[in-house]
């Protein structure tokens, strides 16, 4: 039986650390490559980490609640690998290593597709080098130490496998064109690549016949982030003793004897706190408000849901307010930019990432839809509906969360009626809506009741001046006053 140790996987782009919320195993349990064996939750997103390999849960190295740096072992797993094991392997394994050290960890196999998202960038090469472990490296346990691999004699090292040959792409006239044949990859790589971003005709396959493999569109994933400079982290000295779980301490006599309770903040309100201090005391805040009568927007609503072509289509007051904010940005396009503070530029950007914030049991997230200017009403219901139902569950990707250019957040659903929202750091403008309420009107010369709300636009003056900013504020009640707009500003 061998040893072997899962390390925790940089599972979104450059983070350093992740808390253990849950273990879905325990020591003694059975895992088989592929099943998710804990939910982590990073400075992001929540993410359920799959094991790599199979075998018995020898030790959970931290419990939940611990936050754990990006490359320590948290969970070591008792595997039957033998020389027989070896052979039959697709690529030869490497020389088995000597006594005392750490045995080559084996890729996992590519057609198992790890949930949400894979175990970090892996290295492109197809095996590892053995790494030393140092002495003690297996600490004992219940009076037993753990067993080690110790071979009666090194086996030969195996013959390296070279690359598979990538088709060249045809040449006409002294110029390569493009192939039209589709890449090849199995569905899980391409579900993958989708959820990365990354286009697959512009990855480099190195799988048997051309096929694209899993580490393939991670290695293109790593080539497309800002290059960063490796932190090694000393090796330990030993690897940290199983988890050994504290009874509960005894409770109080009464809450009255509960005087305060700290909450240590980390991950998504730890990030969400930074980036909120960071933009108040970066970006110049200016807020405007209006208030507006919406009756016939609300009006417009029950017509909407009584259409047989949006039978199935979640339509509320929040999907017209988000249609009736990318109106207002056709007609406004600079309020749609960012300020490049290393060139100091504006960067006006000809496209519309909608944020929309959402609150969750983890701190308030703002993913956002992405080219929400170019979706139909239908398409602009969809997204909506995808982008909070994946919010609530705690499964928003950080993908989700970036390139935001605008966002609105709806206080209204709180029944509050304004507020003075910060912007999302690296936007220019953030709208929030406010509680719609029946409230008496001067409608035509009269008082009477009408559906009313406030919106507060908060924006940065070094982008919006207050000419621009009241623009865009006031086309955006014109579109909800007058829902009609919807059609002719269009």
């Amino acid at each position: 039986m061998t040893i072997r140790e899962f390390k925790m996987p940089d599972v979104g782009e450059g983070l350093t650390e992740a808390e253990i919320l849950k273990w879905y195993v325990q020591p003694g349990d059975t895992v088989t490559d592929g099943q998710v064996v804990c939910e982590v939750e990073t400075a992001k997103a929540a993410v359920e980490l799959p094991i790599p390999f199979d075998g018995v849960v020898h030790a959970l190295l931290f419990e939940e609640g611990v936050t754990v740096d990006v490359g320590q072992v948290i969970i070591s797993v008792e595997t039957g690998a033998s020389g027989g094991d070896a052979a039959e392997a697709p690529v030869a394994a490497p020389a088995a290593a000597p006594a005392g050290s750490e045995a080559a960890e084996e890729p996992a196999p590519e057609g198992r597709q790890p949930v949400l998202v894979g175990y970090g960038v892996s290295q492109a090469s197809s095996k590892r080098r053995p790494r030393k472990a140092p002495a003690g490296a297996l600490a004992a346990q219940n009076g037993t130490s753990a067993p080690s691999v110790v071979p009666a004699q090194p086996a030969p090292a195996a013959a390296a496998v070279p690359a598979p040959a990538v088709p060249a792409p045809a040449v006409q006239n002294g110029t390569a064109q493009p192939t039209a044949e589709r890449p090849l990859a199995k569905p899980p790589v391409r579900k993958l690549a989708k959820d990365l971003g990354i286009d697959l005709a512009a990855v480099v396959p190195t799988g048997d016949g051309g096929v694209v493999t899993r580490e393939d569109v991670h290695a293109a994933a790593a080539a497309a982030l800002a290059p960063q400079a490796p932190v090694q982290a000393p090796a330990p000295a030993a690897a940290p003793a199983p988890v050994s779980v504290p009874a509960p301490a005894a409770a109080p006599a009464s809450v009255a004897d509960v005087r305060e309770t700290r909450i240590p903040v980390k991950g998504v309100r730890k990030v969400t706190a930074q980036a909120m201090v960071g933009s108040a005391f970066t970006a110049p805040h200016v807020t405007e408000f209006i208030t507006l009568d919406v009756t016939r927007t609300m009006k417009l609503v029950q017509e909407l849901k009584e259409d047989p072509d949006l039978a199935g289509l979640r339509i509320n007051p929040l999907l017209l307010i988000a249609k009736a904010v990318l109106i207002a940005v056709r007609r406004n396009p600079e309020v749609n930019a960012s300020w490049d503070e290393a060139a100091q530029e504006i960067v006006l950007k000809h496209y519309v990432n909608l944020g929309i914030a959402a609150a969750t049991p983890r701190g308030l997230i703002v993913p956002n839809i992405k080219d929400a200017h170019a979706k139909s009403l239908a398409e602009l219901s969809t997204g909506l509906s995808e982008l909070v139902a994946t919010a609530r569950e705690g499964k928003t990707s950080p993908a989700d969360m970036q390139n935001g250019t605008l966002t609105i957040t709806n206080v209204g659903v709180f029944g509050v009626d304004t507020g003075t929202p910060i912007l999302n750091p690296g936007e220019s403008a953030i709208l929030a809506v406010g509680a719609i309420k029946l409230q008496p009107w001067v409608h035509k010369g009269k008082v009477k009741p009408r559906q009313v709300t406030t919106l507060a636009l908060s924006f940065d003056h070094r982008l919006i001046d207050g000419e621009l900013g009241s623009k865009f504020l006031a086309d955006i009640a014109a579109v909800l006053e007058h829902p009609r707009r919807l059609v002719t500003w269009s």
